[in-house]
């Protein structure tokens, strides 16, 4: 058995399980991990929890110590070296004339690393940039291309709904968004009613979607022709979340059918 906490890894990096090692991180803290090559930073996203071994996907990393003020002076420092590196390497880019979009740029905590994020098109042969921002900066240099959704979470904004983006906010992954979610919420299809600033369907689509799924169930579609205490009638809407739908009886009556939750007619009114 062992006692965990969910880490997100600098501003950007993937959100890993890590041993609390006797510590006491708090939600939103910041905290110094173990990485691949040295120590990384990140950011407590979650409570305590115990796993036990069979669950644990891979190698455990170990959370080396609370982020001292030290560390977070540094980890302000690492930001500005990483904005100076922005301009110098956008400047590298356009003399290579390549066709890629620099998005962000993120040091390790150590700096031993320096991780170029950028959207394109295609596929970008950067091979030379890499070992002239290599010679300039005298580090590891890591590109990584990234899609549009990244990209939104990167820059941030605020969305149709008036708040600051989810992506940016506090979702942890991208789930896969259909247009199968917003048909089953009713929800107008035009593009720009359920798309967000990055141009795809809008992550918040899914986060109701099994619940509709479940209110679903055991209810008529519209077009469809159903037997009520007024006879044959056709369903002309449905009321997912009240579990009813509107009917039009042969005499052009709009009458409101309601369901219980196993399925069965309860009123018509």
């Amino acid at each position: 058995m062992r006692e965990v906490v969910q880490v997100k890894i600098r501003e950007a990096g993937k959100v890993s399980y890590y041993d609390v090692n006797n510590l006491t991180p708090v939600i939103g803290g910041y905290v110094i991990v173990e990485a691949d090559r040295g120590l990384e930073y990140g950011q407590v996203i979650s409570e305590r929890e115990k796993i036990v071994d069979e669950d644990i996907d891979g190698v455990l990393r170990k959370i080396a110590r609370a982020a001292t003020a030290h560390d977070l002076r540094q980890i302000k420092e690492n930001e500005k070296k990483a904005f100076s590196a922005l301009k110098t390497a956008s400047k590298k880019i356009e003399e290579h004339k390549l066709g890629m979009k620099l998005i962000e740029v993120e040091y390790s905590f150590d700096r031993s690393k320096i991780i170029f994020y950028f959207t394109a098109e295609g596929r970008v042969d950067f091979r030379q940039l890499v070992k002239d921002l290599a010679g300039v900066f005298k580090a590891r240099i890591e590109l990584k291309q990234i899609g549009v959704r990244d990209e939104a979470k990167f820059l941030g904004g605020i969305g149709p709904c008036g708040r600051p983006l989810c992506c940016a906010k506090f979702l942890k992954n991208f789930e896969p968004v259909t247009i199968r979610m917003a048909k089953d919420q009713k929800l107008p299809l035009a593009s720009s009613k359920i798309s967000g600033l990055c141009g795809r369907l809008m992550c918040c689509l899914s986060f109701e979607y099994q619940t509709y799924k479940e209110f679903l169930k055991g209810l008529p579609k519209a077009g469809q022709t159903i037997s009520t205490r007024a006879g044959k009638c056709k369903v002309v809407d449905v009321d997912v979340l009240n579990r009813s739908v509107s009917v039009e009886t042969e005499d052009k009556r709009i009458l409101k059918v309601e369901f219980n939750e196993e399925g069965k007619q309860i009123q018509t009114k």
